[in-house]
C-alpha cells in the first residue's frame, strides 16, 4: 500500500456505485477524500456505506452552476485546492437504446448539460489552481460507448454526451500546466444501478482504472482515453 501522501480527492457523483467505490480505493491510499452528491441527505448515505474510511461530504450539482461555486468557494476555505478530481456524476437520461427518433432535443441538452459541461463546470473552478500548484490529477469518467471509432446507434443521448465529455478532457489537458494530467476513463460495463445486475464487471474493478488515473506518477499520460489502464481508441 502506497504511503499517505496527503493529497485531497473531491469525487463527484459519489454517494454510490462506482464513485463510491472510488472514494474507498482512494481513501485506502492514504488520500483524503471530499465525496460529493446532489443532496445532503445522498452524501449522507454515501458517507454512512463508506464506514471508518476517512472522508468528508458535501453537496454539490455538476448541473447547477451556482451550486458548483459554492462548493468550490466551501472547499478554498476549507482546504485550499483539489489535487485530484474525479468527474464520476452521470446519468442515461432516456432508456437505454433510445435513439434520435426518441430523444427529444431537450433531452439531449439536458445530457449533455449535466454529462459534459458537469465536467467542464468543475474543471474550469478546479484547473487554475492545479496549475498554480504545478500538480493535479483530472479524471473524466467516460464511457466505451462515446468513442467514435465505434459508435453505433441507440442511446443517443448518453452517447453524445460522453463523447462531448472527451471532448472537454482533450481541451483540459492542452492547457494544463506542470504536472497536471487530465485524462478520460472508460471502466467497462459495471454492475451498477445505472449498469445493470447482468453487468459483467464488479464495481471495485470498474473503479480501479478510474483510481490508476487518480495517481498517476509524473511520468504518467495526458490527454487520453483508457480501459483498464490500456489507452483506447476517441
Amino acid at each position: 500500500m502506497m504511503k499517505p501522501t496527503g493529497r485531497l480527492a473531491v469525487v463527484t457523483g459519489a454517494a454510490r456505485g462506482l464513485g463510491l467505490e472510488t472514494c474507498r480505493q482512494l481513501a485506502a491510499l492514504g488520500h483524503k477524500v471530499v465525496l460529493t452528491a446532489r443532496t445532503q441527505d445522498t452524501v449522507d448515505a454515501g458517507l454512512k456505506a463508506l464506514g471508518l474510511a476517512p472522508a468528508q461530504g458535501h453537496t454539490l450539482d455538476v448541473g447547477d452552476e451556482q451550486s458548483v461555486a459554492a462548493f468550490f468557494a466551501w472547499l478554498a476555505r476549507s482546504h485550499g485546492h483539489a489535487d485530484i478530481l474525479v468527474n464520476n456524476a452521470g446519468r442515461t437520461f432516456g432508456k437505454w437504446g433510445d435513439g434520435i427518433a426518441a430523444v427529444p432535443a431537450a433531452r439531449m441538452l439536458e445530457a449533455i448539460d449535466n454529462n459534459a459541461l458537469g465536467a467542464w463546470r468543475t474543471i474550469r473552478a478546479a484547473l487554475p489552481a492545479m496549475n498554480r500548484a504545478g500538480y493535479g490529477r483530472i479524471v473524466n469518467v467516460s464511457s466505451g460507448m462515446g468513442q467514435l471509432t465505434d459508435m453505433n446507434g441507440g442511446s443517443a443521448a448518453y452517447r453524445i454526451s460522453k463523447t462531448a465529455m472527451n471532448a472537454v478532457t482533450r481541451i483540459a489537458a492542452a492547457e494544463a500546466r506542470g504536472n497536471v494530467k487530465i485524462n478520460s476513463v472508460c471502466p467497462g460495463w459495471v454492475r451498477t444501478d445505472m449498469g445493470g445486475q447482468s453487468a459483467p464487471r464488479d464495481v471495485a474493478t470498474g473503479a480501479a482504472g478510474i483510481v490508476w488515473a487518480a495517481t498517476l506518477p509524473d511520468n504518467g499520460p495526458s490527454g487520453g482515453f483508457f480501459r483498464d489502464c490500456q489507452a483506447i481508441a476517441w
